[in-house]
């Protein structure tokens, strides 16, 4: 089915509404907003500054027809509202509930998933142009924002779409984390002028009457380049048009009213349009207006007053970033760089401890590894803070700006495994994986907050070449071990069983082990260090004298550490069972890590029934 063939099936019933009905709509949906997401946590600023904007998009394109590509996804919220799950707000990024990000197998409105950024104009000019070579009737409207400008994929679509010449608008949601504002009085004045309703319609009956003969048409290309020359005299240069964009902006995008024109008349421009509006990331709610970045994304709050309803506890990116600012003090040559994720990944007090030494380079992950691949080739030690999933990003540069020169470029991979809320555009499933295809890269992997802070020095001093410490979302469990330096070591003895993992999922590989002796099982269990290069001795020695092996990894099926110790194994005529415990081979959906370890058996109760089955044994009351 194309989406021509739904486009009777949902009757956009905004449209209908008042202006004055509108804006109360707005105000009720912001309210909503507040009161939803300080129960569920999630992104809260980018959203309620985009209500006004979201609710007119609504009013003019039906978007179960027309196609809306969020970017970035986190600022669908209010889309959502608009598209039949106002009612599951309550379950927003919970398990089973409705998803924080666009998910085209939620809703028909949700034309494209979201997770990233940057990738919008390039998606929708993939739709445009899927709608010209099928005969199609539709419109594509690319919204994008909070960032997502700051990313070079951006450019890219940008540059392709706006020679295009069919019908394509980017929305540029301007809430001062993307581009910096116009300046002058009398750009401001002309902009105005140019938004006004009469303005626009006057242009609007002018162009089609001048269009009418040639005669028409030859006056018109006269008199529009008079105009482009005089506003290029007295206007900034705008960057849009000279990609070709027929550019309106800077709009009010709290005035819906005026909002509501704008769109109604850019809907009937055959051509590539960009739209830009200014909104105040956070509007509505006072606190998140005060300090955007701290309601960027939220925990569960008191929506009265803003502050958290739980103090947040000890978690390892905040371990990372104190570590970090330490080894800084030792020797001049630490750095820090990030991609727009100063608070994420724990960096706020370096970066304030020093500022010369800290590098945000926005939404530009593979800009970070090159840029860390310069500093490291000049003799900097820089250390690239980013989350396994936005890693991914990057691979190129890895392979061909870092390894190939061996350069000494250390990775702090956060949110590694599972991250529970945020789901299948966030998990970080596949670092393991692709890292290990890296030639010359380290890969440790602590399991504590004291081995993080021996395993960033490790890789700091000394190491060499690329080196990867990946470690999750949150905080440490039951093991407080303070190792590290050892490839790999045995926390516990068995005879019957080897119980194989690395991070904080040995803790649940601990409790499974403590819940096999309750069943007469002696399981051994090995803490891997060191993933790549991966040294298998220690396990190989294990699984010669109980004969099974169980690995058990927050990983993705393919490229886990369980398929590698297999192969070994294998190879080096080992023989005995294998199960390996993992992500499996597909994404893994959004809810709390907990319930989703529970799902996957990656918890101890799900490893002591694997290990149960592969040992042949049934299972007695724990």
């Amino acid at each position: 089915m194309t989406v021509t063939d739904v486009k009777n099936q949902y009757e956009p019933l905004l449209s209908r509404l008042n202006d004055q009905e509108g804006e109360a709509l707005c105000a009720r949906m912001r309210q909503e907003l507040v009161e939803n997401v300080s129960k569920t946590g999630g992104h809260l600023a980018s959203n309620l500054g985009a209500v006004e904007l979201t609710v007119a998009i609504h009013r003019v394109f039906d978007t179960s027809v027309d196609r809306l590509v969020f970017d970035v996804g986190h600022q669908c919220y209010p889309h959502k509202m608009l598209t039949g799950r106002r009612e599951k707000m309550s379950t927003l990024r919970q398990y089973g509930g409705i998803a924080g990000f666009p998910k085209p197998s939620e809703s028909v409105h949700d034309a494209f998933i979201a997770g990233h950024a940057s990738n919008s104009v390039a998606v929708a000019l993939g739709m445009a142009r899927a709608r010209t070579m099928l005969e199609e009737d539709y419109k594509v409207i690319a919204l994008i924002g909070d960032g997502a400008l700051t990313g070079g994929l951006s450019y890219e679509g940008l540059s392709n779409a706006g020679e295009c010449g069919q019908q394509i608008l980017v929305i540029l949601n301007d809430n001062g984390m993307s581009i910096t504002p116009n300046v002058g009085g009398i750009a401001d004045h002309l902009a105005k002028q140019r938004l006004k309703p009469q303005y626009l319609t006057f242009k609007k009956h002018y162009r089609r009457i001048m269009n009418a003969n040639a005669l028409g048409r030859a006056v018109y290309r006269v008199t529009h380049r008079i105009k482009q020359a005089l506003k290029q005299t007295l206007l900034p240069c705008s960057m849009f048009e000279d990609m070709g964009f027929h550019y309106l902006g800077p709009v009010d995008g709290h005035n819906l009213p005026l909002l509501t024109k704008i769109l109604r008349y850019a809907k009937e421009l055959d051509e590539p349009v960009l739209l830009h509006v200014k909104t105040v990331k956070g509007k509505g709610f006072t606190p998140a207006e005060e300090n955007p970045d701290s309601f960027h994304g939220v925990a569960p709050f008191d929506p009265a007053t803003g502050k958290a309803k739980r103090e947040a506890g000890e978690n390892f990116s905040a371990v990372f970033g104190r570590t970090l600012t330490r080894l800084a003090g030792q020797d001049r040559r630490v750095c820090a760089v990030t991609a727009a994720m100063t608070g994420g990944t724990g960096l706020e007090r370096f970066a304030q401890t020093f500022p010369d030494r800290f590098f945000d380079v926005g939404i530009a992950e593979g800009a970070a590894v090159s840029m860390a691949a310069g500093m490291a080739k000049q003799g900097a030690l820089p250390v690239f803070a980013v989350y396994s999933t936005f890693l991914q990003r990057s691979y190129d540069m890895l392979l061909h700006d870092v390894a190939i020169d061996n350069l000494h470029v250390v990775l702090g991979v956060d949110r590694a495994g599972l991250v529970g809320d945020d789901g299948e555009t966030h998990h970080g499933l596949f670092d393991v994986a692709y890292l290990d295809t890296v030639p010359n890269m380290t890969v440790l992997a602590p399991a504590s907050f004291a081995e993080l802070e021996v395993m960033l020095n490790r890789a700091l001093f000394h190491l060499s070449g690329p080196v990867a410490v990946r470690y999750p979302r949150g905080g440490e469990g039951a093991y407080l071990g303070s190792g590290g330096e050892e490839p790999a070591v045995i926390l516990r003895r068995g005879s019957d069983i080897t119980l194989v993992s690395y991070g904080t999922e040995i803790n649940d590989v601990l409790e499974a082990a403590r819940l096999l002796e309750a069943q007469g099982v002696q399981a051994e269990v090995v803490k891997i260090n060191q993933l790549t290069p991966l040294d298998s001795e220690l396990v190989e020695r294990s699984v010669r004298k109980t004969g099974v092996l169980l690995a058990a990894e927050e990983q993705c099926a393919q490229g886990c550490i369980g398929q590698r110790l297999a192969a070994r194994l294998e190879l080096s005529g080992i023989p005995g069972k294998t199960v390996l415990v993992n992500c499996g081979k597909g994404f893994v959906p959004h809810g709390a890590a907990s319930l989703l370890k529970r799902d996957l058996s990656l918890d101890g109760m799900g490893i002591c029934k694997k290990a149960l089955e592969v040992l042949g044994r049934g299972q007695t009351e724990a």
